[in-house]
């Protein structure tokens, strides 16, 4: 059977310090040697300034290595020090593709300015051939000290790169990899072919100005030549977009695995959103950016959304799993924090400390215990016993109050909480009334005048959920009225996108109101989990397909990826898919080594594993299945 066809190598021309490795091992070598130096850090700063210079053809490359190496003080032994630290820090799209480096050894050259002492041992270990490395080298003295370079080495003088291409007498294409300007004079010589600015590591203006193809990794490099590779995909080429300041760990997770990430501070409104999202593979959103209709109709290349909080009532989320778009949120992350804020808010409405502060603040000295309350033996009444609400409850019971729930859904209680047969019934009898219900459109101003006239006088009202199912004109009413005692309330029906804006309520200025932005679960622990927590979700679906946690998608935990191909096809849900798609598999002899299907109410999702050898033609017709909505492939 013929394979999926891969072009034929060209001779490939690897720079060294900032390709090859992600740092500048001259520049390492002197940090290495220099410690303990009063003036390591200013000496360090000179070579790595000159280093720069250099590689942004802004002075003359020899000239600058004999100021680099007159500035250097080392030993031997440092050299040694210094191979141990570079073997940690090859480029990691190097590092992923040792086969490739291996197979095509003998078309493999590394050409560098800087020296065999370092790049030999480190080179060599990724399976390039000791004797394809054209580098400087050091001279030392008796005592194993640096002393000077070889003067011979036409690598120390202005154009040695070219001078060494030169002589090899290289015959076919020769494309030349690196991150300096004269990695770019090999193709200005007209030595080599094409000029891949390598970026990884670090991007030079001047360098990617005049290079034929920008390569954000060796991946990139061997997706655009169709070269066998260990990505099917380069991660490079993947756009992630981050809205409204999502912990900073989650950009962190994704550029560590080489994804392409824009970070924004707030949210964005419908068309702002429509023209970012284009060319948009995975968005990262908390709870005031709307993933409507007609954003998802602009998202021509997105996979999964991220929601970086509780609820996704803010997504379309059937229109996103009729496009095989998979969304994840975080359902647990923040709840202690809201509780704790539940909590509090509690207390210090129940005291009056919010009224007996502002007075202190006023200069009036109101020692009395009149309207101040102990939150022991009080009915605290929950409207939604979910993951929150459960949580409070343990918490509320802990300090002596009778929790009482109410939930449109059967749940089983927790400790001492019992529920109660209506919502009336609760709002009745609750001294604190806090709601834990979800943003599904039914529950709008699902607590309007009707139901805080059945609430006890006096009550504590506590809205933590979403800010559209409290009627705020009715809540302010019973404020003023003295229905309502006291209120915290962290959610509104209209906030606004970004901290530059102004907030507007009628609950401003209203006596024991807590007042807060939307910070329920805004603490640095929650967020910081929030952070790890959704992105391991998405990368688990991109690195691997698995879909599992997702609130939209049929659900699928599938093993690592291991000496096959993975095949993600998702489909309409109607009947016969799967039967085609192993008609295609038996017609083509394909051995499949797994196989994994799920299905919900729209759409089905079958993971196939699969032996690496197949032909194009086989792929076109997994793609051409009727149904198909999306196909993927995975290695």
């Amino acid at each position: 059977m013929s394979t999926l066809t891969l072009n034929p190598a060209p001779y490939i021309i690897i720079d060294f310090d900032s390709t090859f490795t992600k740092v500048e091992g001259l520049d390492e070598l002197a940090a290495i040697a220099l410690k303990g130096h009063p003036e390591r850090d200013q000496i360090v700063q000179k070579i790595s300034d000159l280093t720069n210079k250099g590689m942004n053809g802004e002075m003359s490359f020899a000239d600058g290595l004999r100021q680099r190496i007159a500035l250097l003080k080392a030993n031997r032994s440092h050299i040694e020090e210094l191979v141990s630290f570079l073997r940690t820090k090859v480029s990691d799209s190097f590092k992923r593709n040792t086969q490739f480096l291996t197979e095509h050894a003998e078309q493999i050259y590394i050409v560098s300015s800087g020296f065999k002492e370092f790049i030999v041992p480190v080179a060599t270990e990724l399976g390039i051939l000791a004797d394809h490395v054209y580098a400087n080298e050091f001279m030392f003295d008796e005592e194993g000290n640096i002393v000077g370079i070889d003067e011979e080495n036409v690598l120390s003088m202005d154009g040695g790169k070219i001078k060494i291409l030169s002589s090899l007498n290289l015959s076919g294409d020769v494309y030349a990899i690196g991150d300096g300007y004269t990695d770019y004079e090999l193709k200005a010589s007209g030595l080599a072919n094409r000029f891949y600015a390598f970026t990884e590591n670090v991007e030079r203006p001047k360098v990617t100005a005049v290079a034929d193809h920008i390569a954000t990794s060796f991946d990139d490099f061997l997706f655009d030549n169709k070269f066998s590779r260990s990505q099917s995909y380069p991660k490079s080429r993947i756009k992630v977009l981050l809205l409204e300041n999502v912990h900073p760990v989650a950009r962190k997770a994704f550029e560590e695995e080489g994804f392409n990430v824009e970070f924004v501070k707030g949210a964005l409104d419908e068309d702002e959103l429509c023209e970012r999202i284009k060319d948009v593979s995975i968005i990262g959103i908390r709870s005031k950016t709307t993933i409507t209709k007609r954003v998802l109709e602009n998202a021509n290349r997105l996979m999964a959304i991220g929601a970086f909080c509780i609820g996704t009532n803010q997504i379309d989320l059937d229109e996103a799993a009729q496009r095989g778009i998979a969304v994840f949120n975080a359902p647990y992350s923040n709840t202690r924090s809201v509780v704790e804020l539940a909590v509090g808010e509690m207390i210090l409405l129940i005291r009056n400390i919010v009224g007996k502060s502002n007075q202190l603040h006023q200069g009036i000295w109101d020692k009395s215990a009149n309207g101040s309350f102990e939150i022991r033996g009080k009915k605290l009444g929950m409207v939604g016993y979910g993951s929150i609400g459960t949580q409070l409850s343990v918490v509320a019971e802990a300090l002596g109050m009778d929790v009482y729930f109410y939930d449109a859904v059967e749940k089983l209680s927790i400790g001492n909480a019992k529920k109660v047969n209506t919502l009336e019934e609760l709002l009745a009898m609750s001294d604190v009334l806090s709601l834990h219900v979800d943003g599904r459109k039914e529950n709008t101003n699902m607590i309007g005048k009707r139901e805080f006239d059945l609430m006890k006088d006096g009550v504590i009202f506590l809205n933590l959920s979403r800010g559209h199912v409290v009627d705020i004109k009715a809540l302010a009413d019973a404020v003023k009225s003295g229905k309502v005692a006291g209120a915290g309330v962290d959610v509104f029906p209209k906030e606004p996108k970004t901290n530059d804006e102004m907030f507007e309520s009628e609950l401003l200025g209203l006596p024991n109101v807590i007042l807060t932005p939307h910070i329920g679960g805004s603490t640095e622990e929650a967020q910081e989990n929030i952070g790890h927590f959704v992105p391991s979700k998405l990368l688990e679906f991109m690195n691997n397909g698995s879909s599992y946690g997702s609130v939209n998608f049929p659900e699928v935990q599938l093993p690592k990826l291991k000496d096959s191909h993975r095949l993600l096809h998702i489909h309409a849900n109607v009947p016969g898919v799967l039967a085609k798609l192993n008609q295609i598999f038996a017609k083509n002899n394909i051995n499949i080594t797994g196989q994994y299907l799920k299905t919900n109410e729209h759409i089905g999702y079958v993971i196939v594993d699969i032996a690496k050898d197949y032909t194009e033609e086989f792929i076109q017709e997994v793609k051409e299945v009727e149904g198909t909505i999306r196909f993927r492939m995975l290695y």
